[in-house]
């Protein structure tokens, strides 16, 4: 069963644990490439906030974005700030997310994210702490998939095979952690079946489009080609 209030918490941890690594940089390092092609470190810090402020929207029943064009030149616009304004947004933002989720609410409803895909409302502040947590990793200052909590890589794991289930370009894939922690399938029901084992932290840079999959090892063909997130 998902614990809101228990995300919520792992939501605030993540958050701080990003700002007390980000508190040593300069103006130029918000500037510098980020490991996602074309956005700077700024462009990261900038998306984290205005996706506290977008989850927020869900939870209170208007849409996440107004548009795809307003989402993406909201982000432009933040990305060459200073990085007192970056750090100080991100932190506003967050406890912004932190105050509606605690507000009296039905968590079992459906809410509507963008494109018109829906959830449980319960889900949301761990869709945040995914947010929180692959572009802390995205930033490349030294936090790994390797350093992220166990419990977040398994649930964030099932997520994604979930997600990737039905996928009709992906073969049936069993997916398998090398530390015993877990077994997944994933992909479409027909073809031959693909295994795919290896540490987890690698598993979900592979799934989450962070890892080429190159430590991965795979019995019953290559390794899948997956759908874009």
């Amino acid at each position: 069963m998902i614990d809101h209030e228990r995300d919520l918490a792992s939501v605030k941890a993540a958050t701080d644990r990003l700002l007390d690594a980000a508190a040593s940089w300069d103006n130029a390092a918000t500037a510098e490439p980020s490991r996602l092609p074309g956005w700077t470190r700024g462009h990261v810090l900038a998306h984290i906030a205005r996706n506290a402020d977008a989850l927020v929207n869900v939870l209170q029943g208007r849409p996440m974005y107004a548009d795809a064009a307003t989402r993406d030149a909201d982000i432009e616009r933040d990305a060459d700030r200073p990085l007192a304004v970056q750090l100080a947004d991100v932190r506003e933002s967050g406890d912004g997310f932190q105050a509606a989720g605690a507000e009296p609410a039905d968590w079992s409803r459906t809410v509507e994210l963008r494109n018109g895909v829906t959830d449980s409302a319960s889900r949301i502040p761990f869709r945040r702490w995914v947010e929180v947590a692959l572009h802390h990793v995205d930033l490349g200052v030294g936090y790994e998939l390797e350093d992220l909590p166990e419990e977040f890589v398994q649930r964030e794991i099932d997520f994604l095979a979930e997600r990737f289930t039905g996928a009709p370009t992906v073969p049936p894939t069993r997916i398998a952690a090398t530390e015993g922690t877990g077994t997944w399938t994933t992909g479409s029901t027909e073809g031959a079946e693909v295994t795919v084992t290896g540490p987890a932290p690698e598993l979900l840079g592979w799934l989450a489009g962070r890892r080429d999959g190159s430590a991965l090892k795979t019995e019953g063909g290559p390794l899948p080609a997956l759908p874009p997130l």
